[in-house]
């Protein structure tokens, strides 16, 4: 995605005007401290250099070569730039909409919108690439529109919508009027092995990136049982199956122990939320190497628009909410001990992207175990190593940066004051630049 580079702001570049052999589009970040995503332990006053949308090199020292544009990140923390692997982009948080009647009163095209700024405002806060799942032609909308540069926000990996059986969480006329109707309701409704071979096929002609699949109920949807199995394992591995022969990773929205394994047994690559799992469960994820989102920030935002402001949410789930959203934060130490491997995700599309940071280590993550689950364990999840979730050579030049030390202070992870993207600067001085302002 090519953009001209913005004005940068004078408190945080330094701009080093001088004739040589370096292309004028080349940077070079000094970072005072790199957390880079592969070491366990930061390192000291390093040089970043980038050519184009591409990290080329990581050097120790402050290296200025010439007709290189230096910016100074000599006092700073610099980090990959986060990796959100469960958002759903054109959501509005549920404290501020009531969800069915937004749903009913509004179009794909206006969630895009929605999605437009939420996108933008995720990378204001730091996330540079996210996993959007379940949110239909709208959001494959903002990605395309992002990848075409007409919009700024995360690089994005889309699933179209969930998919599960009639009458499950990922049902949305469940609970309306039988006689309302949208064409798209259908989109994501599996009640055979064929019809999941079908759904998935459509749903990579259609732009899909990866798959979602609710084989259990859900918490946030009405007339379902998140302790019940929906999905059939014959309609699971039939997914499965036609996901993988395709290049897609399939994602799972499981809630209790006995779907979570035969999802895990059918091969799913992440579990979503995993919230009522035991120990048994999480040592056959990690056997499998299947990862886990616990997407913690969304039950504590929805737990307090429960207790608070029942009416604005789906009816009939303020007191599933009220029973359930405080179990995941319970669960997280066992996940954590059993070395099941994290990857970050809030399930959130506008709101605080950068809660879970503080969840995480509240449930007994270290620091830099979290900045993992952000960067290169996320980067695995997506299949996208090679691209994004590390400073390497190679790897897009996607950095955040703060001005404190956020292993001893994970309040700084909620304070961003740089962000670039593909070599192109949206954050800086802790404000949006000309590009971020789009």
């Amino acid at each position: 995605m090519k953009h001209h580079r913005p004005q940068k702001t004078i408190l945080t570049l330094l701009l080093v005007l001088a004739a040589g052999s370096v292309g004028a589009t080349d940077l070079v970040i000094h970072a005072g401290t790199l957390i880079d995503g592969v070491s366990d332990s930061p390192k000291r006053d390093v040089s970043i250099l980038v050519q184009d949308d591409k990290i080329v090199a990581v050097e120790e020292g402050f290296k200025r070569p010439r007709g290189a544009e230096v910016i100074d990140l000599s006092n700073a923390t610099v980090l990959p730039g986060f990796i959100d692997c469960h958002v759903h982009i054109t959501s509005r948080l549920p404290s501020r909409t009531n969800a069915t009647e937004y749903n009913v009163t509004h179009s794909a095209i206006d969630k895009a919108f929605d999605g437009a700024l939420f996108a933008r405002q995720m990378l204001q806060q730091g996330f540079t690439s996210a996993r959007d799942v379940g949110g239909g032609d709208a959001s494959a909308a903002v990605r395309n529109a992002i990848n075409a540069g007409k919009i700024a926000g995360p690089r994005l990996w889309v699933a179209l919508e969930a998919l599960g059986p009639t009458a499950g969480h990922g049902d949305p006329s469940t609970g309306m009027d039988p006689a309302l109707s949208n064409p798209g309701w259908e989109n994501g409704i599996v009640d055979s092995p064929e019809q999941a071979r079908f759904r998935v096929r459509e749903h990579k002609r259609r732009g899909a990136d990866l798959i979602k699949i609710v084989p259990s109920g859900g918490i946030a949807s009405t007339g379902t049982d998140p302790r019940q199995q929906l999905m059939t394992n014959d309609e699971i591995q039939a997914v499965v199956e036609t996901a993988h022969s395709l290049g897609m990773k399939v994602a799972a929205h499981s809630y209790p122990p006995v779907v979570i394994e035969n999802a895990v047994r059918a091969g799913v690559d992440s579990v979503e939320h995993g919230s009522f799992a035991t120990a048994d469960t999480f040592a056959l994820m990690k056997s499998r190497g299947t990862y886990l989102v616990p997407t913690l920030t969304v039950f504590d935002v929805f737990y307090a628009t429960a207790r608070d402001h029942p009416e604005l949410l789906r009816p009939g789930t303020a007191q599933k909410e009220l029973d359930n959203d405080l179990l995941p934060k319970r669960n997280l130490p066992l996940a954590i001990r059993s070395g099941v491997t994290i990857a970050y995700g809030t399930d959130l599309g506008e709101g605080d992207h950068a809660m879970e940071f503080a969840l995480f280590i509240e449930g007994g993550m270290s620091p830099m175990d979290a900045v993992f689950s952000a960067t290169r364990n996320a980067a695995d999840l997506l299949g996208a190593s090679d691209k994004v979730g590390s400073v390497q050579a190679g790897r897009y030049a996607d950095l955040v940066a703060m001005d404190g030390n956020p292993l001893k202070d994970p309040g700084e992870f909620e304070r961003i004051s740089f962000v670039m993207k593909g070599g192109v600067v949206y954050r800086a001085g802790g404000k949006p630049t000309a590009a971020g302002a789009q």
